[in-house]
């Protein structure tokens, strides 16, 4: 099969390599589609430790063709969605039978979409956060895959206002249209809030921005961290002075949450593909690579130059 390999010296590669076998609990995928995020960037960049040579890709759609010890034969042919460790970047991948769900009707294209991003926002919104009838919500990131589909979860879940947060005004223009009520350039967080304290922040920059956050937070207010896009640098808080004002600093750990609680995820990826299904959220997609332009990719994305859902036509 062939499949993109990231090698020793950095560089992505497209060879042929044998196609894998399903073990226990896992089914083989061939892909139409991958989507492409942010882990694509850190592992790139080293700061997963993987070993290299390396076929990356964590999310993949397309039809199983094949299942492991344990799953359902009938599942053969059915058209999927999936979580992975790794490897969607290939023609076949291998998947964790919990983490993969069928699509229905829904085109594969948009199915490649979900990935990571949309459980993940469905959980910032609805199980780290709680964001209740009401409350407002502040969203960094605000024009990528998970920033636009927390936005419209947020309103599902009767928010009353929603304050995104951009680097740029052609993101601030690009994300509009996804029922913001309102959006700051990075540069104008937190000053152009005067007065306003957000119930709920999702933040995935870290460091001054996730300091700043905690400051501008409404009493018994909710700051999601959920990634370190900016710097890595300790955010040291006074826990006191949260329990003061009863704010909360809790954070949200998608990988993680698929290796010690898979069923949880699972059961937010599935509700956030019912809500895609009935139209009730929609996943944009904003740029379809060809297989063979993954560095170009990737390389778009960690430059902030993208917006929305980037993804990679594989069949």
């Amino acid at each position: 099969m062939k499949a993109v390999v990231l090698d020793t010296d950095d560089q992505y590669r497209v060879t042929d390599l044998d196609e894998p076998t399903p073990g226990p609990g896992q089914v083989a995928i061939r892909v139409a589609y991958a989507g492409i995020q942010w882990g694509d960037v850190m592992v790139r960049e080293g700061r997963f430790a993987v070993p290299r040579p390396f076929v990356p890709g964590f999310e993949a759609a397309g039809h199983i063709v094949a299942v492991g010890p344990g799953v359902d034969a009938h599942r053969v042919g059915e058209a999927v969605t999936a979580l992975t460790t790794s490897g969607a970047y290939a023609e076949v991948v291998l998947a964790p039978a919990t983490l993969t769900f069928g699509i229905g009707d829904l085109p594969l294209r948009t199915a490649a979409g979900l990935g990571w991003g949309a459980p993940t926002a469905y959980d910032l919104i609805n199980t780290a956060a709680h964001v209740r009838p009401g409350e407002s919500v502040l969203i960094h990131a605000a024009a990528g895959s998970v920033g636009t589909l927390a936005a419209q979860f947020a309103r599902l879940a009767g928010a009353g206002r929603i304050v995104g947060v951009v680097s740029t005004a052609d993101r601030a223009d690009y994300a509009a249209q996804f029922g913001y009520d309102q959006l700051l350039l990075r540069e104008e967080f937190p000053v152009k809030l005067g007065d306003e304290k957000p119930d709920v922040i999702l933040d995935p920059v870290g460091g001054p921005t996730r300091t700043a956050g905690l400051e501008h937070l409404a009493e018994h207010g909710r700051l999601v961290a959920y990634g370190y896009l900016g710097t890595y640098e300790p955010v040291l808080t006074d826990v006191n002075d949260l329990l003061m004002h009863g704010k909360s600093l809790l954070t949200y750990n998608s990988n993680l949450l698929s290796q010690t609680h898979p069923e949880r995820l699972a059961d937010s990826a599935r509700r956030a593909l019912d809500l895609v299904a009935d139209g009730k959220i929609r996943v944009d997609i904003t740029t379809e690579y060809a297989f063979g332009d993954l560095a170009t990719a990737v390389q778009r994305l960690a430059s902030g130059s993208t917006h929305g859902k980037s993804i990679l036509r594989i069949a």
